[in-house]
């Protein structure tokens, strides 16, 4: 792997509670290379979304980030004051949200808005800054750009919207683009245009690419490397291509079983018994154990160490370190 562009170490965030601080992200460590296309996976509530808010600064009050390290080309973006934060947010890592028709202002022009994130990091007149927002608008695909600039949000469909949001996040030519789960609410045409643009734009620009799903269908289109997450930690880190052919961590394979595609015609969808615990109850040991079919004695009490990494693959789970101490494979 190149030199990480992205290094986070130990992050750790927590909000307070009346029973003491509860930890959302609990001691995440992983990198992202310029060029590359990580894709953070997981369930709803496994903490993939407050990572990204954590590094970028973003955490909603009153929880915060209470440990750990964010390196930006080895620069510490915890230790920046808030105005040098600014600078970093929106210029070198720029993010897509989840819900663009929530993200853009209703009442300001769509191209209005680009424009003012352009002149937010870039000192250049007002004229210049709408001729590259009408630049974006046509990189990015969307028609009659001349038209949008002057379009209010309501007009637009949710695919353009999120094209808005694309080009917004482009403006500033960042090096780091954080996706969180770009295509949600969208149809499946729609999906498929923005997971395309998403890919171009990525190969074009060489920026890295943090992109967060529960999709892995998404995942199998776009991923170099998968993390997957669940309740506030990683499970398994490994290659898109080796992570998929050879899921090693239960969730891993739970979350592979459950893909309608994979499942025979007039068979019943697998899924994974339970739901992702709240940080209030979490299990002390493997955070998995309370709906894993291949939990034994010490996982519910002792948290598993990481496996040896073999061929850039981690993975937290006793059951393959059992296989490993006993010769096997995982």
């Amino acid at each position: 792997m190149a030199t990480p562009l992205l290094e986070i170490r130990d992050l750790r965030t927590a909000f307070p509670s009346a029973q003491g601080p509860l930890p959302v992200v609990d001691g995440v460590s992983f990198d992202l290379a310029k060029g590359e296309v990580l894709a953070l996976v997981g369930e709803s509530g496994s903490g993939k979304s407050m990572t990204a808010l954590s590094a970028l600064r973003l955490v909603p009050k009153p929880g915060r980030v209470v440990s750990g390290s964010v390196r930006l080309g080895g620069e510490e973006l915890l230790d920046l004051r808030v105005t040098e934060m600014r600078r970093i947010r929106g210029g070198r890592i720029a993010m897509i949200f989840q819900e663009p028709m929530t993200c853009l202002n209703p009442v300001v022009r769509v191209g209005q808005q680009v424009v003012e994130a352009i002149r937010l990091h870039e000192s250049i007149p007002p004229a210049d800054a709408r001729m590259r927002a009408r630049e974006l608008f046509a990189e990015v695909g969307i028609p009659d750009p001349d038209e949008r600039l002057d379009a209010y949000p309501h007009q637009l469909s949710g695919g353009l919207k999120q094209r808005v949001m694309i080009a917004m996040a482009l403006s500033t030519r960042p090096e780091i683009l954080i996706a969180d789960e770009p295509t949600t609410a969208l149809d499946v045409t729609v999906q498929a245009q923005i997971l395309a643009l998403l890919r171009d734009l990525q190969r074009e620009r060489n920026a890295a690419i943090l992109l967060i799903t529960h999709d892995l269908g998404i995942v199998n289109e776009l991923a170099d490397r998968v993390a997957v997450m669940y309740a506030g930690r990683l499970v398994e880190v490994a290659d898109r291509k080796a992570l998929l052919s050879d899921p090693r961590h239960p969730y891993t394979r739970g979350l592979l079983r459950s893909i309608p595609a994979l499942c025979a015609p007039g068979e019943p969808l697998p899924e994974i018994a339970g739901v992702v615990p709240s940080p209030d109850q979490w299990p002390s040991g493997c955070r998995f154990s309370t709906r894993c079919p291949k939990r034994f004695e010490p996982c519910a009490d002792t948290f598993p160490i990481e496996t040896a990494p073999t061929a850039g693959r981690r993975v937290w789970c006793h059951d393959v370190e059992r296989g490993l101490d006993s010769g096997g494979g995982a």
